[in-house]
């Protein structure tokens, strides 16, 4: 490929829309552009590192005993609605009518349609286990489409799907999909860890998110600093704390003007944090919902969203809140009426004595609550999220954290969907049983954005070998000079003879315009011919990701030498 006839048009200045260093740098080296809201057209190098990345997740996958399908994007609204899906995904899924007004909808996921597909073919034990997937496009209404391929509306996902006759087979298939993943991006030259994490709009229980680590990541992850456990934020296990035993002082509310944070109540009542109760006010389609944990905690959205069996929450608004007697900054958990709030309480609050808390008035909050006495919770649960330092839930060691990229996800369905949407297959008994179920998913493009969040510098993007977009760029540095510029196309044919993907920059421009558009795409190996080379008889190769410079000898078997440099990258 020559440079002057590549369709990569590369821009000087940052895009304005554009906040973190992917969507920056895969704007400004010509890799996308923006089409719409949340949806972006992949150029020529971005669409070589998707392939790449598709290549890889095929053949391990294969390798695994998957086999590959395609499946409609459009989905029937009957399916979803067989599962119960249609109304509780939420607003993120596009909904449309053809022109018989039949209702359908643009596949967030195919949990549905892949269920459909196998309870119509497969009857028999002797069938299972089974395995599909494809690569294809998703479409998610996102709230905030954000960050470039991150959080997009329009997306290319791989999305598997396991069957089997139990869940000792679930297991066995969980496994070997946890296991190709892991291969997976390793092969793609990736630096990350499996957490366990939440299941989210899925369903199922059990699952793992391969968290490509990066400073800029979205999400937070938590890790102990001894053994092997590590998971998502929004999953991370807590025990709730004990507090040392204390006889139960009497209920009295008292005054505390202005004092609208935890902070402020504490330092007024001159009362430690740790001896506080904070609130945290929602709503969803169940109602109000009051979550009340430690003072010196913050509330897990997404405990909460599963402990209350909600589709989506909101901040609660301060109408609601009047009309279930309480008012944002004096919340608490004594003397609200359950038929108007559903109450929800950290289990460490649970173990609490004498605690301070608002009152649902302005103005005013208690002191020497109780729980049990003063007030009953509709939950009791897990709800707050890990802090750093927190004992580690399976051994006790301190808790680290953080942040990475979600790139893959896998789930243990297990009957969900089989059930509601009767799957099932006869045994060796000829009884019917459901098939249990596993999905298995990828974020292609997201996948190429972490490489870029996890591997860029000051001048631009660092591709890992396997991925790059091409291995090897040749630049002659003065296309004037016949004999040079000869050598360099002689190297360039050479090279792509051999195998190596290369791409030599025959563009009439100076040396630094090239050398700055080679660091700004990231190719790993830079190979400069010039007027030099020939009289020094030496080929300079130059290494994007740690920028050692190596002079080959233009007598000797540089072709070879080149290779097995890209091969120790």
């Amino acid at each position: 490929m020559k440079v002057s006839k590549m369709y990569a048009p590369t821009l000087r200045e940052v895009p304005s829309e554009a906040e973190i260093p992917s969507h920056q740098l895969l704007l400004r080296a010509g890799f996308m552009r923006k089409s719409t809201n949340g949806m972006y057209t992949y150029l020529p190098l971005a669409w070589r590192v998707i392939k790449k990345i598709e290549n890889i997740i095929r053949e391990e996958m294969d390798h695994a005993g998957c086999q590959e399908i395609m499946m409609p994007i459009m989905q029937p609204a009957e399916i979803w609605k067989e599962s119960g899906r249609w109304d509780a995904y939420g607003a993120e899924m596009v909904r449309l009518k053809d022109r018989h007004g039949h209702e359908y909808c643009l596949g967030p996921t195919h949990e549905e349609m892949v269920t459909t597909l196998v309870k119509n073919d497969v009857r028999s034990y002797r069938q299972l286990p089974l395995n599909l997937y494809q690569i294809q496009d998703k479409f998610r209404d996102e709230r905030r489409p954000r960050f470039g391929l991150m959080r997009s509306r329009d997306f290319i996902m791989k999305d598997g799907y396991s069957f089997d006759r139990d869940e000792a087979g679930l297991d066995v298939s969980y496994k070997a999909m946890y296991d190709a993943y892991d291969k997976i991006f390793t092969r793609c030259g990736l630096n990350f860890r499996p957490v366990e994490a939440d299941s989210g709009a899925i369903g199922g229980t059990g699952s793992h998110e391969f968290m490509v680590l990066a400073d800029s990541g979205e999400a937070e992850i938590t890790y102990c600093t001894k053994c092997d456990y590590a998971a998502d934020i929004e999953k991370a296990e807590l025990y709730p704390i004990k507090a040392p035993a204390e006889e139960m002082q009497e209920l009295s509310e008292v005054e505390t003007p202005n004092c609208k944070t935890i902070a402020d109540v504490c330092a007024f009542l001159n009362a430690p944090i740790e001896k506080s109760v904070k609130a945290v006010a929602y709503q969803c389609e169940k109602g109000l919902v009051l979550c009340f944990v430690r003072g010196d905690h913050e509330v897990n959205e997404t405990k909460v969203q599963n402990t209350v069996g909600a589709v989506e929450l909101e901040m609660a608004e301060a109408e609601l809140l009047a009309k279930a007697g309480t008012v944002g900054g004096y919340m608490g958990p004594v003397g609200l009426d359950p038929e108007k709030v559903i109450i929800v309480c950290d289990a460490t609050v649970m173990n609490m004595h004498n605690v301070c808390c608002g009152a649902n008035h302005e103005g005013f909050h208690y002191i020497n609550a109780n729980p049990g006495r003063d007030f009953t919770p509709t939950y009791v649960a897990d709800i707050r999220l890990m802090a750093e330092g927190d004992p580690c839930p399976h051994c006790g060691a301190p808790i680290a954290k953080a942040r990475g990229i979600e790139a893959g996800q896998v789930f243990k369905l297990h009957t969900k969907y089989s059930a509601a949407m009767k799957c099932t297959y006869l045994d060796e008994n000829g009884k019917e049983q459901p098939m249990v179920m596993g999905c298995y998913g990828i974020g292609v493009g997201r996948t190429m954005a972490a490489c870029v969040e996890q591997s860029h510098d000051a001048d631009g993007m660092i591709w890992p070998v396997a991925i790059a977009p091409y291995e090897v760029l040749v630049v002659p540095v003065n296309v004037k000079d016949e004999a040079s510029f000869a050598k360099a196309e002689k190297i360039y044919n050479e090279l792509h003879k051999a195998g190596v993907e290369v791409v030599i920059d025959d563009r009439k421009e100076r040396p630094g315009v090239k050398f700055k558009d080679a660091d700004l795409i990231g190719y790993p190996l830079r190979v400069v011919v010039g007027p030099k080379t020939l009289q020094t008889g030496e080929l300079e190769v130059k290494v994007r990701k740690t920028g050692e410079v190596s002079m080959l000898p233009l007598d000797g078997d540089y072709i070879t030498a080149i290779k097995e440099m890209l091969q120790k990258l």
